[in-house]
């Protein structure tokens, strides 16, 4: 089921999560200073691709970095990001087929408000 699905949401809306999501890494890793953002935004891409099955979990041991990185992140980009995973995920709920795409929408808010300090790991 779950490949099913994650089919479905690749070609509905995965692909395009994730090319936008690539082409903001590949942007940040222009800049030095802004690596840290690229990697996450790669991570998030490649999370964006094939989100069922897998989940995001807090890294215990981030450091003040993270946080501070966060902070800049959630100031520059998470809200929008956050905003515009909502905003998608609404009308997805509105059909029977697309619930768990609106749910799996709804799974990259906190990873794309917070990024750093956080690793996308396989359920099982």
């Amino acid at each position: 089921m779950r490949t099913l699905l994650n089919v479905i949401w690749l070609v509905f809306a995965g692909i395009w999560l994730a090319i936008g999501y690539a082409l903001a890494g590949i942007i940040c890793c222009i800049l030095i200073v802004t690596i840290p953002f690229g990697i996450a935004s790669f991570r998030i891409a490649a999370y964006a691709l094939w989100p069922f099955g897998r989940t995001v979990v807090r890294d215990p041991d981030a450091g003040v970095f993270s946080l501070v990185g966060n902070i800049i992140w959630f100031v520059v980009a998470g809200v929008w990001l956050a905003i515009g995973h909502v905003v998608t995920s609404i009308p997805l709920f509105l059909s029977v087929i697309g619930i768990p795409m609106g749910v799996a929408n709804l799974k990259l808010v906190p990873v794309s408000l917070l990024p750093l300090g956080a690793r996308i790991v396989d359920l099982d």
